[in-house]
C-alpha cells in the first residue's frame, strides 16, 4: 500500500473510531438491516424512530416513518415501464396548487425543447425567479429579462451575472414609448402594478390594502427593442412570458407586428381580477388567438381559499403552424 494510501486508512479509522463506527454499526451505535430486495437493504439507527418501507418500482423504494408528521402518501403516474411517483404529506390536501405550478413550469420547459427556442423575453422578471427556473428545466438559449422597478431589478443583474447569455433591460414594455407610474407594493414587489388594486384585491392581500409607494419607469415598445434583444442569434426563435400584474395586453400590443416572430408565449389571465381596469380572461385569449396561437397549457396561480375560486391562470400558448415546422425540422432547443 503506498504511503498516502496507508496515511488516509489510519485517518479514517480513526474520524470511524471517535465516531462509534465500527464494522457493522451505524455512526453513534448498532443497527437492524432489512433486506429489500434486489441487492438492496434498509439499515437503519437501532436507536429512534422505527421507519417502514414501501416498494414503488423494481429499484425505488420509500421510506418513512411509520406514524408521524413525515409520512407520505405515494401517487403512481404512467405505464409500468416509465412511472412517476408523487409524494404528498399526508392529511394535507393543500399540496395541489404547488404540484399544478410544477407542471406548468415542466410543461413550459417541454414547449421549449419542441419548438427549438432559442431566446425566451422574461417580461415582469421581478428577482428573476422565472429565468431560474429555465435553467432548472435545462433550458440553455439566450434570457433578456424586463424589470423596471430599481430595487427588483438589481436582484436579477445580481442572479444573471454569473448566468451565460442572461441580459437585463431596466424598462417596462406597453402600447407606447414614454413614462409611466408604479404602485409598489410593500412586500417583495410581487403585486407592484401600473394599476390600482380593486376592491376584491385589497380583501384579498393585505399588502393590496397598504399605501404603496409611486416610482417612475421608462416604458418602451416591444418592437422598437426587439432587433436588440436578439442581435447575434443566427435564428432567433422567442419566446414570451408576460407577467405584468395587469398590464400584459397592453405590452402585447407593443410587440406590433414583431409578434408574428414569437412562436409561443406564456400570460397571465384573471380570473378574479385584483386590480382595477385589467382586462378579464376571456378577453386575453381572444386577443392572443386573433394574433395566431392556441392554448396549449392553462395552470391555476392562485385560489381564493373562502370560495375555492382560482384567481389567476397561467396560459401557454403555441403558434400550431410552429409546432408542425419545428417537427419537421427536428428542432430541439436551448437544453
Amino acid at each position: 500500500m503506498s504511503r498516502p494510501a496507508s496515511r488516509l486508512r489510519r485517518a479514517l479509522s480513526s474520524v470511524r473510531s471517535r465516531l462509534g463506527q465500527g464494522s457493522g454499526d451505524a455512526v453513534g451505535g448498532p443497527t437492524r438491516s432489512t433486506p429489500l430486495g434486489s441487492r438492496a437493504r434498509l439499515v437503519q439507527h437501532g436507536e429512534g424512530r422505527r421507519l417502514v418501507t414501501k416498494q414503488l418500482g423494481t429499484r425505488s423504494w420509500l421510506v418513512h416513518p411509520r406514524r408521524g408528521p413525515h409520512r407520505r402518501t405515494v401517487t403512481t403516474f404512467g405505464p409500468a415501464d416509465h412511472q412517476t411517483f408523487l409524494l404528498t404529506p399526508e392529511g394535507k390536501p393543500d399540496h395541489h396548487v404547488p404540484l399544478l405550478k410544477h407542471v406548468g413550469h415542466e410543461h413550459v420547459g417541454q414547449v421549449l425543447h419542441r419548438l427549438g427556442v432559442t431566446c425566451v423575453l422574461d417580461v415582469g422578471a421581478n428577482r428573476g425567479q422565472y429565468g431560474q427556473r429555465l435553467r432548472e428545466t435545462g433550458y440553455t438559449g439566450r434570457i433578456v429579462s424586463f424589470e423596471p422597478l430599481d430595487h427588483l431589478a438589481d436582484q436579477v443583474a445580481d442572479v444573471a451575472a454569473d448566468a451565460p447569455d442572461w441580459t437585463l433591460m431596466r424598462c417596462a414594455l406597453g402600447r407606447e414609448d414614454s413614462k409611466a407610474e408604479i404602485h409598489v407594493d410593500t412586500g417583495k414587489g410581487t403585486l407592484s402594478s401600473m394599476l390600482e388594486p380593486s376592491d376584491f384585491g385589497r380583501s384579498w392581500n393585505q399588502r393590496l390594502r397598504e399605501e404603496p409607494t409611486m416610482q417612475t419607469v421608462q416604458v418602451r415598445r416591444l418592437d422598437d427593442v426587439w432587433d436588440e434583444v436578439v442581435e447575434g442569434l443566427e435564428d432567433p426563435r422567442v419566446f414570451l412570458k408576460l407577467d405584468t400584474q395587469g398590464f400584459d395586453l397592453e405590452a402585447f400590443a407593443g410587440a406590433g407586428e414583431r409578434v408574428a416572430d414569437v412562436l409561443a408565449m406564456q400570460s397571465e389571465l384573471a380570473s378574479m381580477p385584483i386590480y382595477d381596469g385589467m382586462p378579464r380572461m376571456t378577453e386575453q385569449l381572444e386577443t392572443y388567438q386573433d394574433a395566431g396561437f392556441v392554448l396549449s397549457g392553462l395552470f391555476p396561480v392562485g385560489v381564493h381559499k373562502p370560495t375555492m375560486g382560482v384567481i389567476e391562470f397561467d396560459a401557454v400558448m403555441v403558434r400550431p403552424e410552429a409546432v408542425r415546422a419545428a417537427k419537421r425540422a427536428g428542432r430541439r432547443g436551448g437544453r
